[in-house]
């Protein structure tokens, strides 16, 4: 038969075709290959341990002196130093060489100089004596004379109630006036008082029940005349359950049980009490200003006993107020109250109540920033505002009031650099004397003396190797530098850095700040799919700022053939009171406008990255927010991988969610819930379970599954049998990386058998 033109341009078509399929092919192939996966499993050992020298220096200052103590980690091994701050000198803590030996001889261990791990480590005043635990043993050392005793087993911690838990205050030790005369204690849900001396017993509250008693916590008045405590009107709880599958002590499942409050749930009402010790005559104040409770705590007496404090949070997380009680006639009156339309931020609170009796130095966010103000109790007013600017107060390290200085830490201060690196600060109850502390550009963790003479500033970068110094704390000057951390072997193995990158956030004015990764055999003329790693909470902010040699969830994801990025947009902490309020019923958005404005904008500037092929992975808020990734930004978002995920906010724990999501439970919980809005799926997606997650309750995933099942949704399910709350432990760390090799590079993942031969 005759070949015709056509036939020709069509057969020339077709080769072309097949050439640029295999090219293609072959450059797939190029990524997520058996040598790549077995890079990126070795690659913790490659940046771990053994590569950084002089660094993680944490420093325990000695008592009330200018000495202090931490370990050096040197390339011999690890050194147990002392600083005389004052003399600017330093030296060993002790001779490595005779307690090493001592150690082995005792325990008939090996033991090197350079190899001890000394646990619960105290020092003397004099730095004679050494307390501390090692080998599962308590053991004092005599430093002059070289004598090591063995002072009997580490006793095994304490059961511990689960974070969950609520706690009933049924329980505490009897409560000792301040004159030595009497003994508060809890008999029968009631308030007993009884003499020290005769044991003489009385009974103070004669109305506790079972379902309405008294608080265990009992607080004397300073001229032990009087006992405070709370009545308690409980509620029923609630419980959730989940099935151990393979326990390792038996054949047959368990099932647990644990306390778990969800969003709605009726909660315990207090109300503080004020008992006469010799007339017994009760004051009961009027609930009028804390009757819709979420929670009543802290209660105090003022320096003169004529009354107490506590503070009060409004269900709904809307009015937080500290309220004063007269101790007389039970009269409540508001000292402070914060009010928002949204929530009142009250985990950030400080409080300092000043010998006066007068003043309160209190942090707020009633100027869209986080600042201290001094209150007048008896007006109820603001005297002055202590700090103030666009920036944000993080912590208040101590208040002198003998000098009228307040210490403390905060970020955004300077414009120029990122908005979340935190220095430390000084500044006078007037306001007036700002001085920073720690100058230099950084995320700083500062160590003070007892007196506030001498503090130990540690900081560094994602990209910055951290540096130690011993600082003056008049005036941040450096005394002496302590260490300069040696990542010459880190950099031999070919590290390089994780890329902080800033870009515009949804409305083109606001930086987003996060970071880049990029795997070591980085090559610029690639294209890389990008991977997010997630977790926006809100609460805080979550891009790392301190040194970051590897990176669990970052750092091996990248080897694969993927940029992995990670950012914080807004919902997150830290910036502003507006900022973060984008949440508000509102977690759904997860700042993920943000995240794909800075992606965005990263691969303007970066040809290599693919933003055709964009991933994303998280666990807990993070898994929620994974998945609303591919239900709300299919377009952007081709995979997600999701862990744990709290994917309708009723079935999670009441106190993260009632604060975002607000109360009473409405349709804003429907609207941001991934189950009510499954049948979305678009994409790939895998949600990965623990079968024990004791954080968030593991039905909020089946109940996602349950609901693509019943949409005909196409997705894949992993449940770790004895996991709890995980991104996946190491079996689910490969299904994560196989299920984006899969979706973004388009490639059959190697047998596992390939990756783990040797």
């Amino acid at each position: 038969m005759k070949e015709t033109g056509n036939d020709i341009k069509l057969f020339v078509m077709r080769t072309r075709l097949t050439a640029v399929m295999l090219l293609v092919c072959c450059m797939l192939a190029a990524q997520g290959t058996v040598e790549d996966y077995k890079r990126a499993y070795a690659l913790r050992g490659k940046y771990g341990h053994g590569k950084v020298f002089y660094s993680d220096v944490r420093p325990q200052w000695i008592g009330g002196s200018h000495r202090f103590w931490y370990v050096r980690t040197t390339p011999e091994g690890r050194v147990y130093v002392t600083v005389d701050a004052a003399r600017k000198r330093r030296g060993e803590l002790f001779d490595h060489k005779r307690l090493a030996k001592a150690l082995g001889e005792k325990t008939g261990r090996s033991v090197s100089p350079g190899g001890m791990y000394l646990e619960r480590l105290s020092v003397s005043d004099r730095l004679d004596t050494l307390r501390f635990a090692f080998a599962g043993r308590r053991w004092v050392y005599d430093t002059k004379r070289a004598r090591l005793t063995d002072r009997g087993t580490v006793k095994p911690p304490q059961g511990q109630r689960l974070w969950s838990e609520r706690d009933d205050e049924k329980w505490a030790a009897p409560a000792v006036s301040p004159d030595g005369k009497y003994t508060a204690y809890i008999k029968d849900n009631n308030i007993f008082v009884r003499t020290v001396a005769g044991g003489k017993e009385r009974q103070l509250s004669v109305d506790g029940t079972e379902g309405n008693y008294y608080s265990a916590y009992i607080y004397w008045s300073p001229d032990s005349r009087k006992v405070a405590a709370c009545k308690i009107r409980d509620t029923e709880k609630r419980y959730i359950y989940y099935v151990e599958s393979s326990p390792e002590d038996r054949l047959q499942p368990k099932l647990h049980k644990q306390e778990y409050a969800k969003p709605g749930d009726e909660l315990p009402f207090k109300v503080p009490c004020v008992f006469d010790v010799e007339s017994g005559q009760a004051v009961i104040p009027s609930t009028e200003l804390f009757d819709r409770q979420y929670y009543l705590w802290g209660l105090r007496w003022d320096t003169d006993g004529g009354g107490l404090t506590f503070e009060y949070n409004q269900r709904g997380h809307q009015v937080y107020r500290v309220l004063g009680m007269s101790a007389e006639t039970g009269k409540v009156s508001t000292i402070v109250e914060e009010t928002s339309d949204k929530y009142v931020n009250y985990s950030r609170r400080f409080r300092h109540d000043l010998r006066d009796g007068r003043r309160m130095i209190w942090m707020s966010e009633r100027d869209n920033w986080n600042h201290l103000y001094m209150f007048d109790r008896a007006s109820e007013e603001v005297l002055r505002q202590i700090t103030k600017g666009e920036w944000y107060v993080r912590q208040v390290v101590r208040v002198d009031e003998d000098n009228e200085l307040i210490y403390f830490s905060a970020n955004g201060m300077r414009k120029d650099e990122d908005p979340y690196l935190i220095r430390y600060y000084r500044i006078g109850f007037d306001g007036g004397g700002l001085t920073c502390l720690t100058p230099d550009e950084g995320m700083h963790s500062a160590w003070f003396s007892d007196d506030m003479k001498y503090l130990v500033d540690v900081y560094s970068k994602v990209d910055k190797a951290p540096v130690a110094v011993l600082r003056d704390a008049a005036d941040g000057s450096v005394v002496m530098l302590l260490e300069t951390a040696d990542i010459t072997a880190l950099l031999a193995e070919g590290w390089k850095a994780p890329e902080v990158f800033a870009a515009k956030g949804r409305d083109g004015k606001t930086d987003m700040w996060g970071i880049i990764v990029r795997p070591s055999n980085f090559d610029p003329k690639k294209k890389y799919p990008v991977v997010e790693y997630i977790y926006q909470g809100p609460g805080n902010h979550y891009v790392p700022k301190t040194f970051m040699p590897y990176d669990y969830n970052m750092s091996a994801m990248a080897e694969l053939g993927f940029i992995v990025v990670m950012v914080d947009g807004m919902g997150t902490s830290f910036r502003s009171r507006e900022f973060e309020n984008v949440c508000y019923k509102n977690l759904k958005d997860a700042g993920l406008p943000d995240h794909i404005a800075w992606i965005k904008a990263a691969a303007e500037k970066y040809a290599c990255m693919d933003t055709s092929r964009v991933g994303i992975f998280g666990c807990s808020a993070g898994g929620q927010e994974a998945m609303a990734a591919v239900l709300y930004h299919p377009d952007f978002y081709k995979a997600a991988y999701s862990a744990c995920g709290c994917h309708d906010n009723r079935m999670d724990k009441i106190w993260w969610n009632e604060q975002w999501m607000g109360y009473p439970v409405g349709e804003q919980y429907k609207d941001c819930s991934n189950v009510e809005n499954a049948h979305l799926l678009t994409r790939p997606l895998m949600l990965v379970v623990g079968e024990l997650d004791d954080n968030v309750d593991p039905a909020s995933t089946m109940q996602v599954a349950d609901a693509l099942i019943k949409a005909g949704k196409d997705f894949e399910l992993v449940v770790i049998p004895g996991a709890r709350h995980t991104m996946g432990e190491s079996f689910g760390e490969r299904k994560r990386y196989d299920f984006f090799v899969r979706n973004l590079l388009n490639v059959c993942p190697p047998r596992w058998s390939e990756v783990q031969a040797r």
